[in-house]
């Protein structure tokens, strides 16, 4: 529990292994536990925090200052912050930005979210690449007086994120539709799609709109009869927190979806769930990728893009050359990125059916937009689907449905 105030207050940060930063209160004072995680960018802090994929993180924060442009009602990635806690090491005092609505800090406390600041934020990046992302705490107040002993011991007592299950606890209730219309798009939609919201990011719909993709968002519990009740052209599948392991229900849409031929991108989580679905298993990175500086190859054009991240766990697949998925019957797969750093599976592309999956943010909310071409390369292949439907003979496996018909 937390309650709300501004005035500093001491605080600490606790990591697993017993590792103890001393500072003072950020946002609201009380105690948070979550996994320990840094991130790399920049800028978009707001856009950071409302990502529903740092769900029960701490999230470290490695550029200095921030809260320098405040936040604002625009630039939410979510309905919500969804960082467990936050570290920063030097706040601003007063934000400074003509699109400033309210300060950072207010924020924090407005949400409840407990943080704190005054800390080598370096040091505990450092501290993290070398010993690994671990659960941590951060205890404020009262909670910060209790002795270093006791807040590890409650730190080491809470739920590590491996084999957590978080997709349905950060995914909508209720379904909506995002249109062209309402983003800049003249006419009338290309496409539909049914996407599934695993931790969805606002901006990932608004670009599949701007290109004239209807978007049906639809909660993480979604059937396939859902799903063919939008009568889609394509499949999507988001980013989102948790353990992919956990994804059983996920992994089984999905697996019926790639046997109905229905075209599938998947960011993420979605390409660690695509990953599951043809037989490769997961697995958790030592610290992850976090931040809107990731090089990667595109392996296909030998370009190298500079992308935005969020992932702690990644596909592991062959690298090299294509071969047949473990699951048979979806054909060959090759891994169609790769990270720079690391050689991290970074995507997945399908060469029997018509599926691909990268595992960073092209929607680049915030970040660089150098993979913005993902999203017509998914409207590529459901328009090339739609054409080998439609000159397909009727009754044969890639003949139009009748409810495609309908369309």
């Amino acid at each position: 529990m937390t309650e709300k105030g501004t005035n500093r207050q001491p605080a600490v940060l606790v990591l697993e292994d017993g590792r103890v930063f001393r500072g003072q209160s950020y946002g609201a004072v009380g105690t948070s536990l979550g996994e320990a995680v840094f991130a790399t960018g920049m800028t978009g802090y707001q856009e950071t925090i409302t990502d529903p994929s740092y769900a029960h993180q701490i999230v470290v924060q490695t550029a200095p200052h921030i809260g320098n442009t405040g936040v604002n009602g625009e630039d939410a990635e979510s309905r919500r912050i969804w960082v467990a806690g936050y570290v920063v090491r030097d706040p601003a005092r007063v934000p400074s930005n003509w699109r400033s609505e309210r300060s950072l800090d207010d924020e924090l406390v407005e949400q409840g979210i407990v943080g704190i600041q005054g800390v080598d934020t370096r040091a505990i990046t450092r501290h993290l690449r070398e010993h690994k992302t671990m659960r941590a705490g951060i205890f404020s107040g009262e909670d910060a007086r209790r002795t270093d002993a006791e807040l590890l011991e409650q730190v080491r007592a809470s739920q590590p994120m491996e084999g957590s299950r978080l997709a349905e606890e950060v995914s909508i209730d209720e379904a909506y539709v995002v249109e062209p219309a309402d983003h800049g798009w003249d006419g009338e939609p290309r496409f539909t799609i049914a996407a599934v919201d695993l931790g969805i990011k606002a901006m990932t719909p608004v670009r599949f709109a701007e290109r004239g993709v209807r978007v049906h968002v639809l909660p993480a519990t979604a059937t396939l009869a859902d799903v063919e009740a939008v009568r889609p052209d394509g499949f999507f599948m988001s980013n989102g927190p948790g353990d992919p392991a956990t994804a059983d229900a996920q992994v089984g849409l999905l697996r019926e979806v790639l046997d109905s031929r229905l075209p599938y991108f998947g960011i993420c989580f979605g390409n660690q769930i695509l990953g599951r679905a043809l037989g490769f298993g997961t697995y958790k990175l030592r610290y992850g990728h976090r931040g809107i500086n990731q090089p990667v190859m595109d392996r296909r054009t030998g370009k190298v893009e500079i992308t935005s991240q969020n992932h702690g766990f990644a596909v592991d697949a062959p690298l090299d050359g294509s071969t047949v998925a473990p699951e048979e019957r979806y054909g060959r797969v090759e891994v169609s990125h790769v990270s720079l750093n690391d050689e991290v599976v970074e995507g997945l592309a399908c060469l029997d059916i018509p599926a691909f999956s990268v595992q960073y943010h092209p929607e680049a909310a915030a970040g660089p937009h150098d993979a913005a071409y993902l999203f017509d390369r998914f409207i590529d292949l459901m328009e090339e689907n739609r054409s080998a439907r439609a000159a397909a003979p009727a009754g044969s496996a890639t003949a139009p449905t009748a409810s495609e018909e309908a369309k």
